[in-house]
């Protein structure tokens, strides 16, 4: 597979000598940029981007922290990608794009180029949901009745409708679930407000824009519901550009999978009781008609006595209560089906309900192929009629609800569907896509093959810039006591650092535990660092209270090991607990090993490995942001040495220099010079 990073001088390109130019220090980026210098990698990078524009081709393209990535893809995409899509990782990033970097390059070039932001529907006000809230008041709290005030006023002045221009209510308050419309609960062109919506508007905006910005959630969700807008921008699109391309496996999962859970149902009983009593009050006993499947919900959750739960259905023995339980689940569903058919027509929210219910139906048949002994098929797979590939069913269970999952082992062979047909450019980039310059196991997951794969470097002095520490003596990660352990060796370091730290974990059991012992440690040493933990407030104002405290410790798990830019001296020490390798009672991990051995393939040198140092680098990437930051990444996992892929693991990260020793750190801090 010829996917390790190219290694000889390409042929010179088309627009070479245009991108040498807009990339010099005396061009149009350069004038109109503060701050812009030329960087070669940079440069580079846009050069292989506007050829594989040109070519109509694809190209996996790494960048290291600091390149410019975002100005090498969107010079060639705004002068010569035609129609552009744009997806990101975050809508964060969404907005970063749209906001100010599109405009930034777009004003510098003088390109004449119309640009569109394109969210899911959730973050849209919805005008016939608002209006049906502010009606019937079905306030949970006096702090909602005030969100939906803010909203009612937002509606007035704006003229996007999207949620994130109202600061002042949380993107996470319940609120927005009554004034915001779903697939299931939008009325489509029936509503009166049809004209109006914003759904429809931003879609309309995004038809007709040369450069659309979307981000990965939507992309998918798109390709698996067709609800998103992107499928009818697809076909015109000349170039795709996935920015954060690193995380697109996990994303396309997702997505290309079938997931429905107990809630669902329970969120359906409810809206089919509403709309039945007020619209077809004489159809049929409402309140007999949901009770029975509410009950059904309940008892299927109830098959699994313990609050937390992930299994393969091979796991669930074969006497479960789970079985029967999805029978009686599936039959009573479709009792309120054949009600809900009888009055449809009485009213289109009776309709919708209808819809819901046999799309749920639909799903939960997809657990008619559960594996029975001696039936001939692997207990635990099934296959997706529609894909021919093998997928794994498995079960979750949360304190109050339980989802049952089908999810594909490999998402290839529905990419590469979507790929084909229409001849265009598709652009995968991230600071994070090869393990040691060797993009196998990215290209295998996305099913990209043998296509063209390139690495920059960079430019960051990581032999002067930063220092990794892999503390001695600590026990091995599956110990009870190991977040303890951890602790004890990152306070001597967090103190020579003057705070100024992240601690990331892997676990959130690992945050809440870290979150306390630290908080005893500096109240009983009398050290002054504000201490902020994931959970106890929003990713966004963690982040803006961590950078203006500038002496902090801040605590996080997964959403802090990707997508956070901390420049200067605020951050100088980035702690990881252990090595990112997923759960190993993880069903979907367990079944793409087995499938991956049954091929004579490792498992863990294949899959895990490469999964977890890919993780690894984003996490390590938190710490030098900029060619003036200066700072230490401790790892702690005693694997890094005494395991033999280790060594496999810290040459991929950046080329600092290390050490053991908490002398040489604090030696680091003060200037002195670190011998390895």
């Amino acid at each position: 597979m010829a996917v390790a990073a190219v290694a000889n001088i390409p042929a010179p390109g088309v627009h070479d000598a245009d991108v040498d130019r807009l990339f010099a220090s005396s061009g149009p980026l350069g004038q109109a940029v503060g701050g812009f210098r030329p960087r070669a990698a940079q440069t580079e990078m846009a050069k292989a981007i506007a050829e594989a524009i040109a070519q109509q081709r694809t190209l996996i393209a790494e960048a290291g922290t600091g390149t410019g990535k975002t100005f090498a893809y969107l010079v060639p995409a705004l002068l010569w990608g035609g129609k552009v899509i744009v997806s990101t990782g975050t809508k964060n990033l969404q907005d970063q794009l749209f906001l100010r970097d599109i405009p930034t390059v777009r004003k510098a070039l003088s390109a004449p180029v119309s640009i569109a932001l394109l969210k899911g529907r959730a973050n849209y006000v919805c005008h016939f949901h608002l209006e049906r809230t502010l009606q019937n008041g079905r306030m949970t709290s006096r702090e909602d009745v005030g969100y939906l005030r803010e909203i009612s006023r937002f509606m007035k002045t704006t003229s996007s409708g999207d949620k994130a221009e109202l600061s002042m209510v949380p993107e996470t308050a319940p609120i927005w679930n009554l004034v915001t419309s779903t697939r299931d609960t939008c009325m489509g062109a029936e509503c009166q407000y049809y004209q109006d919506c914003f759904v429809m508007k931003a879609r309309k905006e995004a038809q007709q824009a040369d450069v659309v910005v979307v981000n990965h959630h939507l992309f998918f969700a798109d390709v698996a519901l067709k609800d998103t807008g992107v499928a009818e921008l697809l076909p015109s699109a000349n170039t795709v550009i996935f920015d954060e391309a690193h995380q697109l496996p996990e994303v396309a999962t997702l997505f290309f999978g079938n997931t429905v859970s107990t809630s669902q149902i329970l969120e359906l009983c409810r809206d089919v009781l509403a709309e039945g009593l007020s619209h077809a009050r004489d159809g049929a006993d409402w309140g007999q008609v949901v009770l029975p499947v509410e009950k059904a919900a309940r008892d299927l959750r109830l098959a699994f006595p313990q609050d937390v739960v992930r299994l393969s259905v091979n796991q669930i023995a074969p006497s479960s209560i789970f079985f029967p339980a999805l029978e009686t689940m599936r039959s009573q569903l479709h009792g309120m089906i054949v009600v809900l058919e009888k009055q449809a027509e009485r009213a289109e929210t009776i309709e919708q309900c209808r819809t819901r219910a046999v799309e749920l139906g639909y799903k939960l048949d997809g657990w008619n192929s559960t594996p029975v002994a001696g039936g001939g098929k692997k207990a635990g797979k099934a296959v997706a009629a529609d894909e021919g590939e093998g997928s794994v069913l498995w079960v979750e269970a949360f304190s109050s609800s339980l989802q049952l999952h089908q999810t594909p082992l490999s998402i290839a062979p529905i990419f590469n569907k979507q790929r084909e047909g229409v001849a265009r450019s598709w652009i995968f980039t991230s600071a994070t896509l090869a393990v040691k310059n060797d993009f196998q196991h990215y290209a295998a997951q996305m099913g990209l093959g043998d296509e063209p794969a390139q690495s920059w470097p960079s430019p960051f002095d990581y032999g002067q810039q930063g220092l990794l520490y892999v503390p001695q003596n600590l026990p091995q990660p599956n110990s009870p006591d190991y977040t303890d352990a951890v602790i004890d060796a990152a306070l001597p370091v967090i103190e020579a650092s003057g705070g100024r730290a992240f601690l990331l974990c892997t676990t959130i059991r690992a945050v809440n535990r870290a979150a306390e012992r630290l908080r005893a440690e500096f109240e009983a040493r009398h050290l002054d660092f504000p201490l902020m933990v994931q959970g106890e407030a929003g990713r966004t104002e963690l982040l803006d209270r961590f950078r203006a405290a500038g002496n902090a410790v801040l605590i996080g798990s997964q959403s802090f090991w990707e997508g956070v830019d901390v420049r200067g001296e605020a951050l100088s020490l980035v702690i990881i607990d252990k090595l990112p390798f997923s759960p190993p009672d993880d069903p979907v991990l367990a079944a793409r090993i087995e499938a991956l051995e049954s091929k004579g393939m490792n498992g863990f040198m294949h899959h895990q490995l490469p999964a977890a140092i890919i993780n690894l680098k984003q996490g390590a990437g938190r710490l030098i942001r900029d060619e003036s930051d200066r700072g230490v990444l401790m790892i702690c996992d005693p694997r890094l040495i005494s395991k033999g892929y280790g060594r496999r693991i810290w040459q991929s990260l950046p080329p600092f220099k290390r050490t053991r020793e908490l002398d040489a750190v604090k030696a680091f801090w003060r200037g002195d010079t670190v011998a390895e």
